[in-house]
């Protein structure tokens, strides 16, 4: 094969569902938003259905359209961003429930789609997105009356559990909702973590889904194979790569495999990183460019074919960890060059 394998474990992430789904009381969605997190919606949102998925969401409408089309009649797919301007005839068309952010976006709504459904999102402290109390306050009774599909509210620090803002939060969406009587979304992957408290009628898991943290007993879902191109010998005081940032202190056996931070392997992340043929680690040798990476295989005694950058090995968190990213970055800046291959589902 002459570019990577990537290849993607729908099975993983359908028991990555079910197991989240276990630990609530109320409904599970998917978060299947920048195509599934570059796993491929088309692929991804059909197998959690099937899992047992009733409920969908994305960033923007132009994505709610495509994943309607994928999915066909019926699922609820709701929007993060609301309604923006220019979003009606897609919001119609595709049926999608707008997660209204602002007043300006209600006004948008009644008067482009008098008594189409819409949601409400409330901002409860993480000043992103959402209505403020003062301005909710304004409209709640506005709004309640069209009968809100879906009132949420999404939590700053709900990867780490004993941050003192999820309580906070918790508490603000609790005086916000109460007596709305309309169906509670605040869970997202970390809530779900944190016990009872954090759930409502739904929970909207995402990275989780994916083999991600926090949901730390999720199955991997990625598994990415990288080809060699090239392999060579060095003698000592012998370079690799741009600036010269790798010098060979031994006899060296080098393999140049086709892949770079073209296909979403940070630059950064080299001095970090090793791939792994079979169970032996393979550090990488100078600077990661942009379709190719340098390989020190000296201790393989071996030519491999390919080399293995995700894996049983090192998930998305543990290289993100050596970008000094998160996993959800890892996920979505995977290229359109790897040769995609689906199992399970």
């Amino acid at each position: 094969m002459s570019s990577g394998h990537l290849t993607i474990d729908l099975d993983a992430i359908t028991a990555n569902w079910r197991a989240l789904d276990a630990r609530t009381r109320g409904e599970t969605a998917a978060v299947v938003k920048a195509d599934a997190y570059g796993l491929g919606a088309d692929r991804v949102a059909p197998a959690l259905a099937r899992a047992g998925a009733r409920q969908f969401f994305v960033a923007i409408a132009e994505e709610g359209l495509a994943l309607r089309r994928i999915l066909g009649p019926g699922a609820p797919i709701h929007v993060f961003s609301g309604h923006m301007q220019g979003d009606a005839a897609m919001i119609a068309e595709a049926d999608l429930t707008p997660m209204i952010n602002s007043i300006d976006q209600m006004i948008r709504h009644a008067e482009a789609l008098p008594g189409h459904p819409l949601g409400i999102q409330l901002d409860t402290g993480m000043n992103r997105l959402g209505m403020e109390p003062a301005e909710w306050q304004s409209v709640r009774e506005i709004v309640l009356a069209q009968r809100p599909a879906l009132i949420m509210s999404h939590l700053a620090c709900a990867d780490t559990p004993e941050h003192p803002m999820n309580a906070a939060q918790l508490a603000s969406f609790r005086e916000m909702t109460e007596g709305t009587g309309a169906p509670l979304c605040l869970a997202n992957t970390g809530a779900m973590q944190m016990g009872p408290d954090y759930d409502f009628d739904l929970a909207r898991p995402g990275i989780g889904l994916y083999g991600g943290r926090p949901h730390h007993d999720a199955r991997p879902v990625v598994t990415l194979d990288i080809p060699v191109i090239q392999c060579r010998d060095l003698d000592p005081g012998e370079t690799v790569g741009y600036g010269n940032t790798f010098t060979a202190t031994r006899p060296t056996r080098i393999a140049t495999i086709a892949a770079g931070y073209g296909d979403g392997i940070f630059r950064i992340m080299g001095p970090h990183t090793s791939l792994w043929a079979g169970g032996m680690a393979c550090p990488v040798a100078g600077r990661i460019s942009m379709d190719l990476i340098g390989v020190d295989i000296t201790d393989l005694g071996q030519d491999p074919d390919h080399l293995q950058l995700l894996g049983a090995h090192r998930g998305i968190d543990d290289l993100a960890d050596n970008a000094g990213t998160i996993g959800y970055e890892i996920l979505t800046a995977l290229g359109s060059r790897y040769t995609r291959r689906y199992t399970g589902g």
